[in-house]
């Protein structure tokens, strides 16, 4: 053969790049997006510890993620209704309902104001005082939304319709049972 011999590649050996190459390429892109996982979830961090507020109007849009191009899931239209926040991203907070549905509200339509959801099957007592066996001064329908005024370990002192009076934790939604404050 004179001159230069001629390497010839059939067409599996003309696409491989030496050995290993494939699945170099392949472990890039993996790390590649869970780099950029990482760096969105990190952008989405959950609240510092949850925290209830509440709705600031009777029309509340509950969205599927942090942006007004997210489709809607639900209307809230209960001003003063109870939520949880769950997560934070720049100005919109994840917030789940009593019934557990999540989804994402603007800080514009939230308040830090605190309000309960009166829950159970039948009305709760609201006592005259923090102690159980007190004077019941109402009966607080369950769906009833109110201001929450304090909290003792067990009870919480509520206003609503003009009544204020005392409310057993196991029947409120919107305040953690550990909370206690003045």
């Amino acid at each position: 053969m004179g001159g230069r011999d001629k390497l010839v590649l059939g067409p599996r050996e003309a696409r491989s790049r030496g050995p290993g190459h494939d699945g170099i390429l392949r472990r890039a892109k993996v790390i590649a997006i869970a780099l950029a996982s990482t760096m969105l979830f990190s952008l989405i961090s959950p609240a510092h510890a949850s925290h209830f507020v509440s709705l600031k109007s009777d029309k509340v849009y509950l969205r599927e993620g942090p942006t007004y191009q997210h489709p809607i899931l639900f209307i809230y239209r209960r001003k003063d209704y109870p939520l949880e926040v769950v997560a934070a991203y720049q100005s919109w907070r994840r917030v789940r309902d009593v019934d557990g549905t999540t989804g994402w509200i603007s800080t514009t339509m939230l308040s830090d104001a605190r309000t309960i959801l009166i829950v159970g099957n039948k009305p709760a007592p609201v006592s005259a005082t923090v102690f159980a066996g007190s004077t019941i001064v109402a009966r607080a329908e369950p769906g009833v939304v109110a201001k929450l005024k304090a909290c003792q370990p067990s009870r919480c002192k509520i206003a609503a319709g003009g009544v204020t009076g005392w409310v057993d934790k196991n029947r409120l939604w919107g305040v953690d049972a550990g909370e206690v404050f003045n």
